[in-house]
């Protein structure tokens, strides 16, 4: 049986350490998150997701959810009790606004308890992640009663949110959907239609579910531009806020999944349902971009979650586990064999898991503290770059972030060998449900496209050489350092191969897009890898100061040092293979016809 700790301690460092938390305390929110604060919320949170959460996982995964002849949906054993200690804990309420009944503390914090959540059990934290992603779009584009009705509920957890994009015919291509919303009399709409996908579609963990929904209303273009948002609740609000009749959505059927059995994903049928138009007609578009890019990030953190949890249990598996002996000579020479974790290759599965996992937690809390300064910080200049860097990074850190979740979990499950293809050692339920992650909310496929395509050309490329004017002061800062000058240095060389594959893009994707598409996919890995290497320069850069200072923490800043030089030596040089790759153009990808893809008989 697999087990799971919180990582808090690391959880604190980046927080509290590589970001400060306390240094924007001028700024609303962060007042409340101070150390002692954040230490608590980490604390505690991490015990939850520990000892009530992660117990479940396994649950989950080979229970999964029972759908009922008249449509309902039955959770997991023990689901629903959990998610009741959830909700009274107030553990979704620590980013959420104010206003509503959150507690209004930076995204920051929020992001990182996510992670602990999703570690523990990915199919759980669907619930309450996907109301997040609802709860965003009514807060953008939701109107004033809108926001009274659904939002308050919606924060504490009592009624939770989907998002429903897809159906059977379309997916990514969103001007395709066919549901319709017919005007009413009263200023509502009827809308009839079939969602596919839908995670939380139906369950009974909350007394009622907010679903928001696109669809068509008569005359609207046949396309994108003719997209409009919808609120549909489960159940119809009473004017006292209470809930009343049952509206006429239902649960068609549960799909039959690789993974996350533990969350219900639906299909559901709308039948004339009763709802009501968020935003602007046909402007549906923006506000689901809204959903979509707060799930998104949310993604990056399961990739991360999946990645983090597999690697706990690989190293304790490494040190337990007996084979062969060390090629310098026997470890344990009174044993009978030496620790598996003795073995370079072992070493190398679990250093470039290490690496990853502590990268990727300091970009997705960075990440948020971007979301947090795109709103609150205090000039109008900052809050637009902080804009500019998170919508640039979205993609990377949903993309990327999971690609390499992926293929961390796969490698920890290659630690164990035969064990860990075995269900009872759990690693494979790791693997398995981190491989929506790369799927949902916009394949790695599009999210490349989406970078390179929409992203590095936005705004005159502002974005983009925003990111390079950061990313290049910290290097240049750090080149004078003994410890950090080799790993600025490093760093350096990879952000002008990232600089030579942007200008190689810019020289000739214009001419042919298909140069573009042929190398996005190498282009969103090496930006990842660049960016995890900014996020390791900083760290390094905190952990020598800190080794300066001297404390009783040493070995953990010289492990963070050592770690850095790590992704320096095996990550970065990754970036030049892959602009090489870009450089080749799309003509070899593209020049076979359709009939030398068949088999031949």
């Amino acid at each position: 049986m697999p087990s799971y700790t919180a990582p808090t301690r690391d959880a604190r460092f980046i927080l509290n350490e590589m970001l400060d938390l306390a240094g924007y305390a001028h700024l609303p929110g962060f007042e409340m998150a101070t150390a002692d604060v954040s230490d608590a919320v980490l604390g505690e949170g991490g015990k939850f997701c520990a000892e009530v959460l992660a117990p479940l996982n396994r649950v989950g995964d080979e229970e999964g959810c029972t759908r009922h002849e008249d449509g309902s949906v039955t959770t997991p054993p023990g689901f629903k009790e959990a998610y009741t200690q959830f909700v009274e804990a107030g553990w979704g309420t620590i980013a959420a606004p104010e206003e509503f009944g959150g507690q209004g503390m930076p995204h920051a914090l929020g992001f990182a308890l996510e992670e602990f959540i999703s570690s523990a059990n990915q199919a759980f934290g669907m619930y309450p992640g996907l109301t997040n992603g609802a709860v965003s779009a009514l807060i953008a584009k939701g109107s004033q009663e809108q926001k009274d009705m659904y939002l308050p509920k919606m924060i504490s957890g009592e009624w939770s949110g989907t998002m429903n994009l897809t159906e059977p015919q379309c997916g990514t291509d969103l001007g395709m959907i066919r549901t319709k919303a017919e005007p009413q009399a009263d200023g509502s709409y009827a809308l009839t239609g079939t969602k596919i996908f839908i995670s939380a579609g139906e369950h009974d963990m909350t007394s009622n579910i907010i679903h928001l929904v696109l669809a068509k209303t008569p005359g609207a273009p046949d396309s994108t531009k003719g997209i409009s948002l919808f609120v549909v609740p489960k159940f119809l609000v009473n004017e006292d806020g209470s809930v009343g009749e049952r509206n006429t959505v239902v649960c068609g059927s549960i799909e039959e999944k690789m993974g996350i059995h533990g969350n219900s994903t639906c299909l559901l049928n709308y039948d004339a349902a009763k709802g009501w138009l968020v935003g602007e007609e046909n402007k549906g578009l923006a506000a689901m971009f809204i959903m979509m890019n707060a799930a998104r990030l949310g993604v990056g953190v399961q990739g991360l979650s999946q990645a983090e949890a597999a690697y706990q249990n690989a190293v304790a598996y490494a040190l337990d586990r007996r084979q062969g002996r060390a090629l310098t000579g026997p470890a344990e020479p009174e044993a009978q064999a030496d620790p598996i974790f003795v073995h370079p290759d072992v070493r190398r599965m679990l250093m470039d898991a290490k690496a990853f996992t502590e990268g990727m937690r300091a970009l997705c809390l960075w990440g948020a503290l971007q979301v947090d300064l795109s709103h609150k910080a205090e000039t109008e200049e900052e809050r637009e770059k902080a804009d500019l860097i998170i919508g640039l990074l979205t993609p990377v850190i949903k993309g990327y972030g999971t690609d390499k979740g992926y293929e961390v979990a796969t490698n920890m499950q290659q630690v164990f060998g035969g064990h860990g293809y075995i269900r009872e050692w759990g690693m494979e339920q790791f693997v398995r449900d981190a491989r929506i992650a790369q799927i949902y909310e916009g394949t790695n496929g599009i999210q490349a496209m989406d970078l390179c395509g929409r992203k590095l050309a936005q705004k005159g490329g502002a974005g983009i050489q925003a990111f390079f004017t950061m990313v290049g002061e910290e290097v240049e800062q750090a080149k004078g350092d003994e410890a950090l000058g080799p790993i600025a240095e490093a760093l350096g060389k990879a952000l002008a191969e990232q600089q030579a594959a942007t200008m190689w893009f810019m020289s000739n994707a214009m001419q042919n897009p298909n140069h573009l598409g042929a190398g996005a996919h190498h282009y969103m890995h090496m930006m990842g890898i660049v960016t995890l290497g900014f996020m390791w320069l900083r760290m390094a850069k905190v952990a020598q100061a800190k080794l300066a200072e001297g404390g009783d923490d040493a070995a953990f800043y010289e492990t963070k040092l050592a770690t850095a030089r790590y992704f320096m030596d095996r990550y970065l040089p990754d970036v030049g293979a892959f602009r090489r790759k870009i450089e080749t153009g799309s003509d070899s990808m593209m020049a076979l016809g359709e009939e030398a893809f068949a088999t031949a008989a």
